[in-house]
């Protein structure tokens, strides 16, 4: 990441505290919802996603660790009544093979490629956001379906947490919903980090000393909001981020292919 301007690295420091809002706010969208702005920046996905997955890691742990405090001392982590373990072991199942194909894909895929499809990708999502479409699974053939394609998705580039979570909702009480879905980003990402250091990627070790505090500063105002989040309907709110995240994508395929 080195060679930015000083205005540059600022914008990547607000965009890392809006994911962090967005992930303990949300539950899910760290990736998906600051890649697409984070790639207008610079253009090479395989920069930011080891940041990105160390954020996911460290935060998904640090929320299922507090959960799991407040659970009853005779409940074990294992036993935790927060994590809906057997939908959570099942899962896993349907999406390793296409998690390895993906993270296999993007060590070998030009950036610029990868990028492109990271975009269409986003704009996939933002178009159901815009018309208040959310993704739904309502049968367990669409949701062997979505799971797969999310392994995948999440494989390439960590964005495959729509596909993901439209399956849990179906499929996991509102209660254990987020933070199983913390445990199991956890457990992807782990797998992702683990080959970009086979393959050895730059981790980008040294920005992590000043992301991370800024990631924490999203975190903890996303962890006031997110009771507030889960009560109120907001349509809205995201029809507007759909509009800005299809604006910024179809910017980003523009430079591309340019």
């Amino acid at each position: 990441m080195e060679g930015l301007a000083y205005y540059q690295y600022a914008l990547i420091g607000l965009i890392f505290i809006w994911s962090g809002f967005v992930r303990s706010g949300l539950g899910f969208g760290g990736a998906v919802l600051s890649l697409p702005f984070l790639l207008l920046i610079k253009d090479d996905p395989l920069i930011f996603l080891p940041i990105i997955g160390v954020h996911l890691l460290f935060f998904s742990v640090l929320i299922t660790w507090k959960s799991n405090k407040s659970q009853p001392q005779s409940a074990g982590f294992f036993e935790s009544s927060s994590i809906d373990w057997p939908y959570l072991k099942y899962s896993l199942k349907v999406m390793m093979i296409p998690k390895l194909i993906g993270v296999f894909g993007l060590l070998t895929l030009p950036a610029t490629l990868m990028s492109s499809i990271i975009y269409v990708i986003v704009i996939a999502y933002a178009i159901s956001y815009v018309l208040n479409k959310p993704l739904k699974s309502n049968s367990k053939t669409l949701d062997t379906v979505f799971l797969i394609l999310g392994g995948y998705i999440s494989g390439t580039s960590l964005i495959g947490a729509p596909l993901i979570v439209a399956v849990f909702v179906s499929n996991v009480a509102k209660h254990k919903l987020r933070d199983t879905l913390f445990i199991l980003w956890a457990i992807l990402v782990l797998i992702k980090l683990a080959s970009f250091v086979i393959a050895g990627v730059d981790l980008q070790l040294i920005h992590h000393l000043w992301l991370l505090p800024l990631g924490y500063i999203g975190h903890v105002i996303g962890e006031k909001a997110h009771q507030k989040m889960l009560a109120a309907e907001t349509p809205v709110f995201f029809r507007v981020l759909g509009s800005v995240l299809i604006v910024v994508s179809m910017m980003g395929l523009v430079k591309a292919v340019i």
